[in-house]
């Protein structure tokens, strides 16, 4: 990876440490197109197929890793070590042809192991930009709470703005960006339980559970010799990911829906069961996300079934109990599936555009079992 270098007095001489190479925006020089919808269910079909080949029973895993791309989110797997959470982050990688980089985190991790450090060089006297891990198209954070609250939120300027700045310097991240990051349940030993700043910057947070029995029996028969894993071949390109952003992008949202949505946050906040309700920030995520699953789902337009359908995944991580709340027994799902049943729902034909028409139906797998 090509350094950055700027002189002793501070004076910059390029501002992308990571070059022109692996930025589609900065290969075309403007947004990218929209796929047609044969293109991008193909598309969205071929990763979901590589994923589910490696990741045996889990479809909505995978379904939801796709979605939170698409709509430019960063994903927090979060369950018991060995329930495949590293595993989906890496399959999800390899099936596009991309830059990638794994951290591995642990207490001993510096933040500039993650971004970048700038190194004066006494040959040249001129200070060189390394830059970090962070610096690629998807970043796999393996196990982000066993590192220092200091290293953890090293990652949140990267997260929310795209960009790195280390000594007064601001360096551009590869578009498209996405943060995977998996982490163990704060019970276990020698976790750190991440802020709610940083968790508010994840789009969607996802557990992987135990397998049934079917696939795990599957499992012990695919993985025997090797892991499916390494015959994992990309699938698309990372230009194909950015013209299926695009398509996400375009998908028309209704007033109705907009108000729908805006209301679930707002309940979250008002709820005397919750002292921090859903921020909005994750109003954004929550509209961005049923997006993604109305594109995958065939249509043009979200409805607020998109908006259900996302948002425990989305909201769960970023809202906190009330004390009372949480010795009763309550936990975020119930309070979510509370809020959600009592509020009232928009006509689903509120959500259609007047004058666009809808996408066709999805591709075989793509669309969600009802």
């Amino acid at each position: 990876m090509e350094s950055h270098r700027r002189t002793a007095d501070g004076t910059a001489a390029n501002r992308n440490p990571a070059g022109l190479a692996g930025s589609v925006s900065a290969l075309n020089g403007h947004r990218p197109a929209a796929l047609d919808d044969a293109a991008f269910h193909a598309a969205a079909q071929r990763i979901l197929t590589t994923v589910n080949t490696v990741i045996d029973g889990k479809s909505d895993a995978a379904r939801l890793a796709l979605t939170v791309l698409l709509a430019q989110g960063h994903l927090l797997v979060e369950d018991v070590p060995g329930v495949g959470k590293t595993l989906l982050a890496k399959t999800l990688a390899r099936s596009i042809d991309c830059s990638v980089n794994r951290i591995q985190f642990t207490p001993d991790l510096l933040p500039s192991d993650v971004t970048g450090v700038s190194i004066y060089n006494q040959s040249s006297r001129l200070f060189e930009f390394r830059p970090g891990a962070v610096f690629a198209n998807i970043v796999i954070g393996d196990e982000i709470n066993r590192a220092s609250a200091k290293t953890q939120s090293a990652l949140l300027e990267c997260m929310e703005e795209h960009q790195v700045t280390v000594d007064g310097h601001s360096y551009k991240l590869d578009e498209p960006f996405m943060v995977v990051a998996t982490q163990n349940p704060i019970e276990m030993e020698g976790t750190y339980p991440l802020p709610e700043a940083q968790r508010d910057r994840f789009m969607a947070r996802i557990s992987m559970g135990y397998p049934d029995m079917d696939a795990e029996i599957q499992m012990l028969e695919t993985h025997q010799s090797a892991s499916p894993l390494a015959k994992v071949t990309p699938v698309v390109t990372t230009a194909e990911v950015a013209a299926m952003i695009t398509t996400v992008q375009d998908v028309y949202v209704s007033q109705a829906v907009k108000e729908y949505t805006v209301s679930v946050g707002r309940a979250t906040r008002e709820s005397p069961l919750l002292r921090l309700g859903a921020s909005p920030r994750s109003m954004l995520q929550l509209l961005r996300a049923a997006k993604a699953t109305a594109a995958l789902d065939g249509r043009g337009f979200v409805l607020p079934d998109d908006v259900l359908q996302v948002a425990e995944a989305v909201l769960a991580h970023r809202i906190l109990l009330d004390r009372k709340a949480a010795g009763a027994g309550e936990t975020a799902h119930t309070v979510l599936q509370g809020i959600l049943q009592r509020l009232p729902v928009t006509h689903a034909s509120a959500g259609q555009p007047g004058t666009r028409p809808a996408r066709s139906a999805p591709a075989s797998g793509l669309g969600r079992n009802r």
